[in-house]
């Protein structure tokens, strides 16, 4: 099977029997990998795409030589060149087939997929989040920037389409540990409501909502249960939470909670290519529940639910850079990982963040900003504004409250 890949640099393989195979381009091997043993090897051949992260994760692959992050790279960029074939496109077939029964997000499973990820110790997030634990990708409006600095742009690029204005009510989906909606409130003079499905980050984002002294009120609430007006909503890295089977549902309830003159931003994960199904290691292990979308999923839905769509940014190579910082934060710190929780944990985390950020760069993963709205004229004509205001509110960010570690 990897004899078929064009994989860049030579990968040494060891086998469970002891022999071993230099697959690859390139003169000197680079990297070398043992299968500890015969299961596995039969794994990795029948299901690589879940059989690899697992068998890191329980020591049955052991990277030699080279780092876990260099094995991934060459292998994501080699299977991207080759595509899916025979029992691997079947594979992905099937996975694509069944996957509004993994998605299957109704308020209950949804509160507990969410939990299953987002509730894990927040002191284990600090590990690698910048300050203000954005765990969303950042925008690095210029290449020197730091994490904590793409995250502010982050925030401010959006407050920016959003056009936000003083006392404006603003619904945030999704507000994580309360950091954009803390902005919004400080920046833009703002009253914003978060809503959150993780009782971790809901402790926090109120607790930090009481010290600030903002306009902010956080609640544990599924989006599909709000009947409130909002001048405004944003939602950051909570769309592939919903699920395939409630797209409409999703935008028909933004269109719902609106003002006339509203408007919308949605910042999701997204795929630049046809509609797919979730990596089965992804979904068993990280974000059960979770599905990346294609712009044709999105688009379609939106236009079903009478939602105009007034502008659309392709983020292209900005989370590889916010993962990769991750991934490094994480590596310093992997020792504070294995106390909170124990070796396999920290194998699986440093599994996830290597091959993510090796997919964002070499797999066509993108992140997609949806600017929405019930109608034409509700945002100026040209987008100059954008920028406008993002310099505006940069000019604020400084000295405001609650935009301070979490």
């Amino acid at each position: 099977m990897l004899s078929r890949l064009a994989i860049e640099p030579r990968i040494d393989v060891v086998f469970p029997d002891g022999t071993s195979q230099s697959i690859g381009q390139g003169s000197v091997p680079r990297l070398r990998m043992r299968i500890v043993d015969t299961p596995t090897e039969l794994k990795l051949a029948l299901n690589p795409e879940l059989a690899l992260g697992e068998a890191v994760m329980d020591g049955r692959v052991v990277v030699e030589q080279g780092s876990l992050y260099d094995l991934l790279d060459a292998l994501v960029t080699a299977v991207h060149k080759a595509r899916p074939q025979g029992w691997g496109k079947a594979l992905e077939g099937l996975r694509t087939a069944i996957r509004r029964f993994h998605q299957h997000n109704t308020p209950a499973l949804a509160r507990r997929n969410v939990a299953h990820h987002y509730d894990l110790k927040s002191d284990f997030f600090r590990l690698f989040l910048d300050p203000d634990m954005q765990y969303s990708c950042a925008y690095f409006a210029s290449p020197e920037m730091t994490l904590a600095q793409a995250q502010a742009a982050k925030k401010r690029h959006i407050m920016g389409k959003l056009d936000l204005q003083p006392g404006q009510r603003v619904l945030d989906i999704g507000c994580g540990w309360g950091g954009m909606a803390l902005s919004i409130a400080g920046e833009a003079g703002a009253s914003v409501t978060g809503i959150t499905l993780s009782q971790e980050q809901l402790a926090i984002a109120q607790q930090r909502g009481r010290e600030s002294g903002l306009p902010v009120e956080f609640r544990l609430q599924d989006y599909r249960h709000l009947t409130e007006r909002f001048d405004r909503i944003v939602s950051v890295g909570m769309f592939e939470h919903v699920g395939v089977g409630y797209y409409r549902e999703y935008f028909r309830k933004i269109r719902e909670l609106l003002t006339e003159d509203g408007v919308a931003l949605v910042h999701t994960i997204g795929r630049a290519t046809p509609p797919g199904a979730t990596n089965p290691f992804i979904a068993k292990y990280i974000f059960p529940g979770g599905y990346i979308p294609a712009m044709s999923e999105m688009a379609a839905a939106i236009e079903k639910e009478g939602l105009i769509v007034t502008d659309v940014e392709v983020l292209r190579l900005h989370y590889a850079e916010t993962l990769k910082i991750w991934r490094e934060n994480f590596l310093d710190r992997r020792d504070d990982a294995v106390a909170m929780y124990d070796e396999r944990f920290a194998r699986m985390w440093e599994f996830y963040l290597a091959a993510c950020e090796a997919s964002f760069r070499h797999d066509d993963l993108v992140v997609f900003q949806f600017q929405l709205a019930r109608k034409l004229d509700g945002l100026p004509i040209t987008r100059g504004y954008i920028e406008q205001r993002e310099t505006a509110f940069g000019r604020e960010s400084a000295s405001q409250p609650g935009s301070g570690p979490v």
